[in-house]
């Protein structure tokens, strides 16, 4: 009944760019905060980037920030994550995660806590 689907990702040489999107189905997106979450091979889980509801604060991981832009468009009850001058670093399965209150942090990323849908992921994969 509630469910994100993402969409987006692909093969990418280094220094392109993607964009990913995040449908929310089942339920209106503009009551959520979204995140965007990675998972490369033999790596844990990290956050990468958060957009809150209302007034729609954004958060991201140090390691993207500057390249990579978070952004949502209610009535088509979708977020985006835009990248760009995508690495090696950035080759991973990429998920959103929706929460019904604000964008949380950990560490100084983006915090899974809280997220209680998530979609099945989006590979990205960074290569020459």
């Amino acid at each position: 009944q509630l469910q994100l689907v993402e969409s987006g990702g692909g093969l990418v040489q280094p220094g392109g760019s993607l964009r990913l999107s995040c449908v929310a189905s089942g339920f209106t997106l503009e009551f959520y905060s979204i995140g965007w979450f990675r998972q490369a091979p033999g790596k844990e889980r990290e956050g990468v980037s958060c957009i809150s509801r209302w007034l729609g604060g954004t958060y991201y991981a140090d390691s993207v920030k500057g390249r990579f832009t978070i952004s949502r468009d209610n009535a088509k009850n979708t977020v985006y994550l835009h990248m760009d001058s995508l690495n090696s670093e950035d080759t991973a399965v990429y998920s959103c995660a929706a929460r019904r209150g604000p964008c949380t942090t950990g560490a100084g990323r983006p915090a899974a806590d809280g997220m209680n849908y998530w979609g099945k992921g989006t590979l990205v994969t960074v290569s020459s």
